[in-house]
């Protein structure tokens, strides 16, 4: 690999893990937002619902927009755009405009993912570099951005504040961006048409149902353990149906519904995906509470014990990528499926004991399963998207991720609703053992669609 690959590919990367990073981070600051702005358990959960709701909407979007207008273009414009939101949002007045702008930085660095791995194809013919090498880099940036949050929120909120973890962003985002300008191969034939026809051309109202049917059911599920709000329910039932029958029918879907119920192995990789982060941030966002409301922990330290699933995770990466190589993707998919049933037995430990040679063993056992996963997984989708398709399919893979997030931060909700009690993490640990299972059952039905793996 020559010094412009390595570095366009460090830029790619630095880009690609701000969102992640951003959204873990947080997870350690959940109880100083509380304390500076006066609020409860559950009103705190919004500043994490609406980076994920906006990044689960924007994703795809930006997957889109980036095939169109061409994902250097659009890289560079959205990482511009993190490092100004972040710096305005650390300053925001009230909780409302703190939300706010975790949603706007959620669009930005949405921008990231979904052009870095269109840009991986052109880089990769250019260079001679195996795309799966080049994916796994990537992989290390994205991975390691979410699994060291917790840690490096944790120092920055013990020394600065909770206002420390959102500007951190903003010279990261600028050396992306700068990085991409200087090195990234320069944007190719697209469909082009001007960011109005993008636009025009990207189902708002898709994405508009999208989000309003999100919003309903996560509202309805969050106030169910203190004051049902049962109207919801039908409501985010036909906004539900609206959206699908709005993708089903529209020539330029937010959600290609026809083009994934299509292709098989992409079924497989998007709902596998979710499910297997419905998993990991039961226990991402789980034992942070848990250490810091029932083990009494502080933030620094919380997030220091969350450190062995940065270590775990950032040093197999690279030996996953070379694994897949070596034995095929479909054995090392399967084998980070079992990994992940084995990683959510170990949470069980967690109702027994707080100690933090307890908290480590959790956290490094599901280290492993989470890198395996999550490389796998990626490649899966390089090899089950259609060419020309990247980045919509990118995008589609993040949102995926983001729902599965959403969906866990919604369990721990009603599952801690009663207090963080031995009991009850028992059940959130109980919970991720059998998503784990389903998630094994759906891994074992993928097949490459076209070589052998």
């Amino acid at each position: 690999m020559d010094n412009r690959t390595r570095w366009v590919v460090a830029a790619l990367g630095v880009g690609t893990l701000l969102s992640p990073l951003n959204s873990s981070m947080i997870a350690v600051a959940l109880v100083p937002l509380r304390n500076d702005f006066g609020l409860g358990a559950a009103e705190v959960t919004w500043v994490v619902t609406a980076f994920y709701l906006a990044s689960a909407a924007g994703q795809p979007l930006m997957g889109r927009i980036g095939d169109r207008s061409g994902p250097r273009r659009l890289f560079v414009t959205g990482m511009a755009a993190a490092a100004v939101v972040c710096g305005a949002t650390a300053y925001a007045p009230t909780f409302g405009l703190v939300c706010a702008g975790r949603a706007a930085l959620a669009l930005a660095t949405a921008t990231a993912f979904p052009s870095a791995v269109s840009m991986i194809r052109s880089v990769s013919e250019t260079s001679g570099v195996s795309s799966s090498h080049l994916l796994g880099r990537l992989q290390i940036a994205n991975t390691a951005g979410a699994a060291i949050g917790p840690a490096v929120g944790g120092v920055l909120e013990t020394l600065y504040g909770w206002q420390a973890i959102i500007v951190v962003s903003s010279p990261l985002a600028l050396l992306s961006a700068l990085g991409v300008a200087a090195w990234a191969p320069k944007d190719g034939a697209h469909a082009g048409g001007g960011l109005i026809e993008t636009l025009r051309v990207s189902d708002v109202p898709g994405v508009t149902l999208f989000g309003a049917a999100l919003v309903a059911g996560l509202v309805f599920i969050l106030e169910l353990p203190t004051d049902p709000q049962w109207w919801l329910l039908p409501v985010a039932v036909v906004l539900t149906g609206a959206f699908v029958w709005r993708e089903t029918r529209t020539t330029t879907p937010f959600f290609d519904l026809r083009s994934i119920a299509a292709n098989r192995s992409l079924i497989v990789v998007y709902s596998s995906f979710t499910i297997f982060n419905l998993v990991f941030y039961l226990a991402f966002f789980g034992i942070p509470q848990t250490l810091q409301e029932r083990g009494k922990y502080s933030s620094g330290i919380t997030g220091l014990l969350m450190l062995p699933l940065a270590a775990v995770t950032v040093v197999f990466t690279a030996v996953v990528a070379h694994e897949i190589d070596r034995r095929g993707l479909t054995r090392i998919l399967r084998t980070g499926a079992i990994a992940l049933v084995g990683g959510c037995t170990l949470l069980l430990v967690g109702a027994g004991s707080l100690h933090p040679a307890a908290v480590l063993l959790m956290t490094a056992g599901l280290g492993i399963p989470y890198c395996i996963v999550n490389l796998a997984l990626m490649q899966a989708l390089y090899a089950s998207a259609v060419p020309g398709e990247a980045g919509v399919a990118s995008g589609t893979f993040q949102a995926a991720r983001y729902l599965g997030a959403i969906l866990a931060t919604s369990a721990l909700g009603v599952v801690l609703a009663s207090g963080d009690t031995a009991v009850n993490w028992s059940i959130t640990a109980t919970i991720a053992i059998a998503m784990g299972a389903v998630h094994a059952g759906i891994v074992w039905r993928w097949r490459p669609p076209t070589a052998t793996s």
